[in-house]
């Protein structure tokens, strides 16, 4: 598959006609070669085409998360950037269904017309597109107060294996053997089928949002603040970064507590005065500076030259954040009130400008003893290439788990072509 030229790719043309197959370009490391469906149906004749003929795909946006997920290109990526149409959108209904090529910022510029949105919020919506979200689980520091995609999913529509179309949620439910798919695709990274439509709820856009920021010299003191901060009131956000986050929010300190306040305006002077008691020291961004900070703070760790090259997203219950925080001996992003954080070593370099694979494993290994041993999970979110051999993306799952989720597998995609060993457990 690395010559357009090949019987396969000739196949695929005659399906799609001429200029629709493609070889990779910065998605070289997802896939060996590309090809763009423009219609539901298109997409559907390439995946019967791709079981009858054996051929592994990866369904894939701008292949961010796949390029990090696989050990090797798949042999077939399929760009869904053309798919990515507004099927309904019924602003009084607060619901939308769109294509699973639109990006999130395409559907929440709609959104906002009504002063509404979709409000889950990972690095970079305007490469996110919906069915990346869907399948990676992103989510930022909105999921505190909004939860994340599988909360305000309402509805999806996949092609499975045959090529056959399956609706979940939404007006039409036709869940296969009990199966909840809306959940189980969520988070399934491609390896069960390509979702081609969602459904969402949207919810209005909070009015008055202000950000307050306190600067701590101690992981300790900085965490704990967060824990008050907690019970003050309903929050948008709440984050404690170190000093690598504070610098990308333009702070020169060791760590940085970051709380999101919105509603009326009593509800944000009432807590804008909890806060200034609280922090003492606080500073506080409104308006269009208060929406700048905030988007520095849920992009700036998908930035490799903020962070580095290796970061990993860990979740342990929230108690035992501090001491995770301090055996992993890294700098981070917390959502401190969920105990969600990610991690990331930053930009330290070896004399030949890259980090040593053996570096890379070594640091993933302490990191992962120190989650395990709260009781946590660790999924690593980006590394360098010649590092993938010798670090797994996901942890380990119990046996018993691993058993079920080879069986959803074997389920949903007998043939094993939907972007297999990309997930847990090699799936």
């Amino acid at each position: 598959m690395n010559d357009p030229a090949t019987p396969a790719a000739r196949g695929l043309e005659r399906t799609l006609g001429r200029g629709r197959v493609r070889l990779p370009h910065y998605e070289s490391r997802a896939a060996s070669m590309i090809v763009e469906p423009a219609s539901l149906d298109e997409a559907v004749e390439i995946v019967r085409k791709c079981e009858r003929d054996g051929i592994a795909l990866a369904p894939f946006g701008a292949a961010r998360t796949l390029a990090q997920l696989r050990a090797a290109p798949a042999e077939l990526g399929i760009s869904l950037t053309r798919l990515d149409r507004i099927i309904a959108y019924e602003p009084d209904d607060m619901t939308i269904t769109v294509e699973a090529g639109l990006t999130l910022a395409s559907l929440n510029a709609l959104a906002l017309t009504h002063a509404q949105r979709l409000p889950v919020d990972p690095p970079r919506p305007e490469l996110t597109t919906i069915g990346a979200l869907i399948g990676g689980a992103r989510s930022g520091p909105l999921r505190m107060s909004e939860g994340t995609v599988r909360d305000l999913l309402i509805g999806v529509r996949f092609i499975g294996h045959q090529g056959r179309l399956i609706h979940s949620g939404g007006s039409v439910v036709k869940n296969v053997a009990g199966y909840d798919l809306m959940k189980v695709l969520t988070g399934s990274c491609g390896t069960l089928g390509i979702i081609t439509e969602a459904t969402f709820k949207l919810r209005p856009v909070p009015a008055n949002y202000v950000m307050a920021c306190g600067r701590y010299d101690t992981r300790d003191d900085a965490l704990a603040m967060a824990m008050r901060l907690r019970d003050i009131g309903p929050l948008v956000h709440l984050e404690v970064v170190s000093s690598l986050g504070a610098r990308a929010l333009e702070y020169d300190c060791r760590y940085l507590v970051i709380a999101g306040l919105a509603g009326n305006e009593p509800e944000v002077a009432y807590l804008r005065d909890q806060v200034s008691l609280m922090l003492g020291d606080a500073t506080f961004k409104n308006g269009e500076e208060a929406f700048a900070a905030y988007e520095r703070l849920r992009d700036f760790v998908d930035q490799e030259a903020v962070i580095g090259p290796l970061a990993a997203e860990i979740a342990v219950p929230h108690t035992e954040l501090p001491a995770v925080l301090e055996a992993c001996a890294s700098e981070f992003r917390a959502h401190a009130a969920n105990g969600v954080a990610q991690l990331f070593e930053g930009p330290r370099q070896e004399a030949n400008g890259n980090l040593a694979p053996e570096a890379i494993a070594a640091t993933v290994s302490r990191w992962r003893e120190a989650v395990h041993s709260a009781r946590g999970i660790l999924r690593v979110l980006r590394l360098p290439p010649e590092a993938r051999a010798q670090v797994a993306i996901f942890d380990d799952p119990s046996p018993a788990a691993l058993k079920l989720m080879r069986r959803l597998k074997a389920a949903f995609d007998p043939r094993g072509i939907f972007n297999p060993g990309s997930f847990v457990g090699g799936l």
